[in-house]
């Protein structure tokens, strides 16, 4: 079962939303002009992206630690290969923080001087295939498709958003010397989410006070950014999402999995997956179930 044209399109072997870039302006991102100061998160969706937007904003950003800012997340970190509001990137000020789902093969050549820095953060993929499905049937973007099995399918075989989970990991983790890039997994932030925010200021350089880093910690708890609609990306125009379905950020737990898939489907995701990702240099937490 293909995807319907009206919501994917293949880029060199990535698939992207139509109606929200174009083929000529993905061909310009190869030539994007990187600033030495530029972040970039890079994640496959539903690995903790907006999540770990939140966490660098507050970072970086002190208006957003005090609340005195009223800006939404998509004015802090842009998106490099959706420019939605048709941002004029090259006036931003520095530092720059963006995010994105494209390959390795697909980011600007200037990433690859190893100046600008790479924040790459992966989930277990079991729960990114659950939460990929229930956040598809609340946005207006992607193309809802009931059956559970079906959808599975369809994210084993790579026909949906950013193509195939295992293409999009090792891609970067086997090109990693490239980048001057960090790995972080979903489930060592949901453990312990302090050491994760230190971890990524020491590699940001970014020196904050243990009072600020309290507060990076305190205000990115998932129940928190659940209650700020600037964090939950609830300002996000009415044909993008349909809030009486459910909201950007849904359970944010980590072993959802298990209460979704059966045992056969379990079984039929290892049997396509597991070979691949016993060859990765991370392990993922398969087990705890947390709500924290």
């Amino acid at each position: 079962m293909q995807p319907d044209e009206k919501y994917l399109f293949t880029y060199k072997g990535c698939y992207f939303q139509p109606d929200l870039t174009s083929v000529e302006y993905l061909d310009s991102l190869e030539d994007f002009e990187i600033r030495d100061s530029d972040v970039f998160l890079v994640t496959y969706p539903k690995s903790g992206t907006v999540w770990t937007e939140n966490i660098l904003s507050l970072i970086y950003h002190e208006g957003h630690r005090d609340g005195s800012e009223k800006l939404t997340l998509l004015d802090r970190v842009m998106s490099l290969e959706y420019n939605i509001g048709n941002v004029d990137y090259a006036s931003r000020p520095s530092p720059r923080l963006f995010a994105s789902h494209v390959p390795y093969y697909l980011v600007p050549k200037g990433l690859r001087n190893r100046r600008a820095k790479v924040v790459y953060v992966v989930r277990n993929p079991k729960d990114v295939l659950v939460s990929y499905y229930h956040f598809s049937k609340t946005s207006l973007k992607l193309e809802e498709v009931e059956d559970f099995g079906i959808f599975m399918e369809r994210f084993l075989a790579g026909k949906v958003l950013a193509s195939l989970w295992l293409d999009h990991v090792e891609g970067w983790y086997s090109h990693r010397d490239d980048f001057n890039i960090l790995f972080l997994t979903y489930e060592e932030m949901k453990k312990d989410l302090r050491s994760s925010v230190l971890k990524l200021c020491n590699f940001l350089g970014r020196r904050l006070t243990e009072k600020e880093v309290d507060a990076v910690v305190d205000q990115a708890t998932f129940n928190k950014m659940k209650a700020d609609p600037r964090a939950n990306y609830e300002f996000m125009p009415p044909e993008f999402m349909d809030y009486s379905k459910g909201h950007f950020l849904r359970k944010g737990t980590v072993g959802d999995w298990k209460n979704m898939m059966t045992v056969a489907q379990n079984e039929r995701f290892d049997s396509v997956f597991k070979e691949r990702i016993e060859k990765l240099p991370i392990k993922f937490c398969w087990d705890i179930n947390e709500e924290s």
